[in-house]
């Protein structure tokens, strides 16, 4: 009996070998798994992939910006309705609102420049992670500039939709009658392109790193339609997927911003038509606990 016990051992090792390698096999299928997921999803553009946690983590202790500690705090100054003025005001508002449509036909007419200036006031009022407000807008009025984004933009959606997009999602998009023409970015007489800023820098010169930045950015978008659309503007909202870099250096903007939402910004045109749309109910988009 006792010529078989280096056998058995061996026999034994042999299996906690086999076992420890198939673990180690399975441990890197799952570890490959989302990278697995984002190279199925070519439409996903990386270059608005947030990035402040990782940047957070890659500041080195002595490079970390001074924190704003001592902010003076003052006395909150708060206009209260009475209950009438209140649901009259919610109302006339969502019903301003529920007009705004994405319109691709639009008039090359001039729009005033302060109405430009007010509305980019009013997005800049957005709550933003610890205060960093990590948005730049950029406003394009250049017949000869807004004909370059026109040409990187449908160059690169040519490609969008004959590769990135997919099949389902070039489907779902028939109904919108909408291609990789961009006309529009030629006629409107004003392109706003806004940035995400993924870090700033502090007074000191050393980076500062911007919270939430994309979040930020996007509740800053929705205060500028709604700002348009007060105003009496249309716009379509646009993400030029795999634009960003080339607009970024087209416009000379830093490294540390990524494109993120480009709207042209006009009147509508005489013949603008859209798709007759009906919106969920609000049975369908709140619940109440």
């Amino acid at each position: 009996m006792f010529f078989l016990t280096p056998v058995l051992v061996a026999v034994v090792c042999i299996l906690i070998v086999w076992i420890f390698k198939n673990a180690d096999r399975s441990i890197e299928r799952r570890n490959g798994e989302p990278r697995a997921r984002a190279e199925a999803q070519p439409w996903v553009d990386e270059d608005l992939r947030d990035s402040s946690e990782l940047q957070q983590l890659e500041e080195d202790a002595d490079e970390c910006q001074e924190s704003e500690e001592n902010v003076e705090h003052i006395p909150f100054s708060h206009t209260r309705y009475p209950e009438k003025e209140m649901v009259k005001r919610s109302q006339e508002f969502y019903e301003l609102l529920s007009k705004r449509r994405s319109v691709r036909f639009i008039s090359n007419e001039e729009v005033p420049m302060e109405v430009i200036d007010n509305v980019i006031k009013a997005a800049g009022t957005a709550p933003s992670g610890a205060h960093t407000e990590p948005w730049t807008f950029v406003v394009v009025k250049d017949p000869d500039m807004k004909h370059k984004i026109r040409e990187i933009i449908e160059e690169e959606e040519e490609i969008n939709y004959m590769k990135r997009m997919g099949h389902r999602w070039v489907t779902d998009l028939k109904k919108l009658r909408t291609n990789w023409i961009k006309e529009y970015l030629d006629t409107a007489p004003v392109l706003i392109l806004i940035f995400k800023q993924i870090y700033g820098f502090a007074a000191n010169g050393k980076r500062k790193v911007h919270y939430y930045n994309e979040i930020s950015v996007s509740i800053s978008c929705g205060i500028l339609l709604a700002a348009l659309q007060n105003a009496g503007l249309v716009t379509v909202t646009t993400t030029p997927l795999n634009c960003g870099p080339r607009l970024r250096v087209l416009l000379h903007r830093p490294t540390n911003e990524k494109l993120l939402v480009l709207l042209p910004v006009g009147y509508p045109s005489k013949e603008a038509m859209v798709p007759d749309l009906k919106r969920k109910p609000l049975d369908q988009i709140m619940v109440t606990v």
